[in-house]
């Protein structure tokens, strides 16, 4: 159990989990999960969040730690998802006086999951305020951040901030909670992919509750997965608004897909006339084998992204589709694209590709479309896009 007072009567409550293969049953977990949740003490008592329910046991014991057998008296709801609420039924039954506190979105969402009945249900509105004796909740909603019921908590006389999802990342706990006590950097990688794979369609939504919240004085951010961020809070609020803006860092994604190796030898080739170009951050994926997490990701996260697909029954080989469709799902915005096909007999790759691009509302660079395998016309044309490409960076 990792329990920390991160100040006074404000404590950390949460489990790692280091057992779960997917998040959501879709996002690999190869370094775990925490499930962050928070107990706020004054006169009264309230328990921010919950966890998943597979770890209950050990959360009734931090828990039982921090306030022995006093109760609870609120359960605060900043978001829905049953990592952070599946709990809520054993912990309104162990605590038969505790009330739930969300706002109308959530308690819609209690009724529907959890069967709670109303006179357990607690709602406030964007800015109420709920006093527990010393320390005093403000609520500020802020829906689609990544579900229509989200919200976040504030204590006012602390400067502590439970944003719900928000600045959360991948990655269990490693003894420490809060980001002073331990080596964040690798958190970092982490959080870009937890954006980009959970939240990344909902930018706009995230960038309007950055404003909101952007003259609120906060010391501590308490997420509901990964560390407190006390040091680094200028860092990672400067990392999501990048995120909710679509700004991306200096480099190029390349995901292609390649049956027996000649789509592959033009990623190749192209990775090579990149580097030989300058481009120091090139991230390749093989999409029938990299994992679709890592490819939003990287494409989230680099400025350019260049795909490739051989024709594979008049259409895109099936990996690269979903590594498409994925990027269309998340609105993705403001990259330099191209993009590269092959064919044996009936070129169909390329324009497909070129369609999924003019749907996200994006400009193709260069296309190049090779017709069985690599000749010295394809080099040529592999130096025409990178040229083209490496331009259009440099105009970014």
């Amino acid at each position: 159990m990792n329990i920390r007072e991160i100040k006074s009567g404000i404590f950390y409550a949460g489990v790692n989990d280091r057992v779960t293969d997917r998040f959501e049953a879709l996002w690999p977990l190869p370094y775990g999960v925490s499930y962050n949740s928070y107990i706020v003490k004054g006169v009264k008592t309230a328990l921010v969040d919950t966890v998943e329910i597979g770890t209950i046991l050990d959360y009734l014991k931090a828990i039982h730690e921090i306030i022995g057998n006093g109760g609870i008296d609120y359960v605060v709801v900043n978001h829905m998802e049953p990592d952070h609420s599946g709990s809520i039924p054993l912990i309104l039954s162990k605590y038969p006086e505790a009330k739930l506190v969300g706002n109308k979105q959530t308690l819609g969402m209690v009724r529907g999951f959890y069967d709670v009945d109303d006179d357990r249900l607690m709602e406030i509105t964007d800015g109420s305020t709920l006093d527990l004796g010393g320390k005093t909740l403000k609520f500020y909603l802020t829906p689609m951040v990544h579900w229509p019921e989200t919200m976040m908590t504030y204590v006012e006389e602390d400067k502590v901030l439970f944003s719900g999802d928000a600045f959360g990342t991948f990655g269990a706990l490693n003894g420490g909670v809060v980001d002073c006590e331990m080596e964040t950097g690798w958190y970092r990688d982490e959080m870009y992919r937890y954006y980009s794979n959970i939240v990344g369609k909902y930018g706009r939504f995230v960038a309007r509750a950055l404003d909101k919240l952007k003259d609120l004085p906060i010391e501590y951010i308490c997420s509901t997965h990964g560390p407190v961020w006390h040091d680094k809070i200028a860092d990672v609020v400067a990392i999501y608004r990048n995120l909710a803006q679509y700004r991306s860092e200096p480099g190029v994604t390349i995901v292609y897909g390649s049956m027996y190796g000649n789509t592959a030898e033009v990623a190749e080739e192209i990775g090579r006339k990149l580097s030989a170009k300058g481009i120091r951050n090139i991230k390749i994926h093989n999409a029938s084998k990299s994992n679709m997490s890592y490819m939003i990701s990287d494409a989230f996260r680099y400025e350019g992204l260049i795909v490739g697909s051989p024709t594979y029954s008049m259409n895109i080989l099936p990996p690269v589709e979903q590594f498409m469709i994925a990027m269309k799902t998340r609105e993705i915005k403001d990259k330099v694209v191209a993009t590269f096909g092959s064919f044996t007999w009936a070129a169909a790759a390329g324009a497909k590709l070129n369609e999924y691009v003019a749907d996200m509302k994006l400009e193709v660079v260069d296309s190049l479309v090779m017709k069985q395998s690599a000749d010295e016309s394809t080099f040529e044309d592999i130096d025409r896009l990178v040229d083209n490409f490496v331009a259009a960076l440099r105009l970014k």
